[in-house]
């Protein structure tokens, strides 16, 4: 019992005002004394779409942010790709109000770069700056150098970052999944990498320029690491995410299904293996999910005409401690530092005493029914996996109990 006890205090957790005053949450934290159960520090996702306002048949801000809690997260960023886009003060207050209404963790919002992210008049950045975590224009690359020079310009004025899409749209040709091997086997459009890197290169070059803060989202392709890799070496301000599936699949395990679509897509085993050793060196800051829930209709027709994304905030961090730690590629620490820490850290997101506690021998097998997501969409379906979130407290809340 001490010895768990001794793990919710390093996460900040006063567990001698839970005994001695008979807090609330001491009937359920009592169960989790017990050394198979191990406490971590509340996860952390900058890159979640949650939908609302504009899109509630897809996901909600109330069921996001419990699948959120379910995954153990108690913070996320939330993308910008709604209905209104939040690119203008008034615009942002609709999705505020649903997230001090609906959320049961703590929701920073995105402001767009771009009215609408069309990504030709510059948004409203001064006006959502004190209610945003950052601005970008997810889902959509901005194709105007000088547009990303001023936003750039603009968001350092402010003392916010841009946090980037990487697409350059001449380079797509229709394509939808990675331009490999698979595609040619089965006859698919596919989507080159320079269409990602080709856009990296010109932000890091416009981030030097300018000395903005730049991070950049979900990277793919071998190129973009060692682009990033370099861009550090020179002292540039810039971070950088990946997502689980990029680190455990390539392409040639894709299937003739929906839940196999997502942008970027899936490249190949090179690729995988050059982002599994950008977070062995560092070079990759920290994992994001890119969690982005679809309806059943949406994502039933097939690799070709489903909507591009996928859910992953309940997995990946079963799908992360099974393929990458106990594997022996990287530590428990560095998985939690990935999950946790470095987000908080460039992203200025305080950990307060949030914790989330797990069983980690817990096998199961991935069933998307279970999922509290209203996306079902997942190419982890039936992967045997280790760790189970049995709880996740935030700002002192029970948010999730198994």
């Amino acid at each position: 019992m001490m010895s768990a006890m001794n793990k919710l205090k390093s996460v900040g957790c006063d567990i001698g005002t839970f005994v001695s005053s008979g807090h609330p949450l001491m009937d359920e934290l009592f169960p989790f004394f017990d050394s198979k159960y191990v406490v971590f520090p509340g996860f952390c996702d900058v890159h979640v779409h949650f939908r609302e306002p504009g899109f509630s048949y897809k996901e909600t801000m109330k069921t996001g942010s419990q699948a959120s809690a379910r995954g153990g997260y108690t913070a996320v960023c939330t993308m910008p790709n709604l209905n209104p886009v939040p690119d203008s003060k008034e615009h942002l207050a609709q999705q505020l109000k649903l997230i001090e209404e609906c959320a049961v963790i703590h929701v920073y919002p995105y402001g767009a770069i771009t009215v609408g992210e069309m990504g030709e008049t510059m948004a409203d950045l001064e006006g959502m700056a004190p209610d945003v975590i950052a601005f970008s224009d997810d889902g959509k690359g901005i194709q105007s150098e000088e547009m990303m020079r001023q936003a750039m310009l603009k968001a350092k004025a402010l003392g916010k970052m841009i946090v980037a899409h990487c697409e350059v749209n001449d380079l797509l040709f229709g394509g939808y999944i990675h331009d490999g091997e698979y595609a040619k086997l089965h006859g698919h459009k596919g989507i080159c990498s320079e269409s990602e890197y080709g856009q990296i290169a010109r932000d890091l070059r416009l981030a030097e320029e300018t000395g903005c803060a730049y991070h950049v989202c979900h990277i793919s392709t071998k190129e973009s690491v060692e682009l990033i890799r370099q861009a550090k070496a020179r002292g540039v301000n810039v971070t950088c995410e990946t997502a689980p599936h990029y680190l455990v699949m390539n392409d040639m395990q894709l299937q003739e299904d929906g839940r196999f679509r997502m942008n970027p897509p899936i490249r190949s085993e090179e690729d995988r293996k050059a982002l599994v050793a950008g977070i062995v060196d560092g070079t990759i800051d920290m994992i994001a999910t890119d969690h982005a829930p679809h309806s059943a209709e949406e994502k039933a027709k097939g690799l070709s005409g489903s909507a591009f994304g996928i859910v992953g905030i309940e997995t990946a961090f079963p799908v992360m401690y099974t393929c990458l730690v106990k594997s022996g590629i990287i530590t428990l620490e560095k998985l939690i530092a990935l999950l946790a820490e470095n987000p908080r850290k460039r992203f200025g997101i305080p950990s307060g005493t949030d914790f989330t506690v797990w069983e980690l021998d817990k096998e199961f097998t991935v069933d998307p029914a279970d999922f509290l997501s209203m996306g079902k969409a997942t190419p982890f379906t039936g992967w045997k996996l280790c760790g189970e979130c049995v709880l996740t407290v935030c700002d002192g809340k029970v948010v999730y109990r198994k």
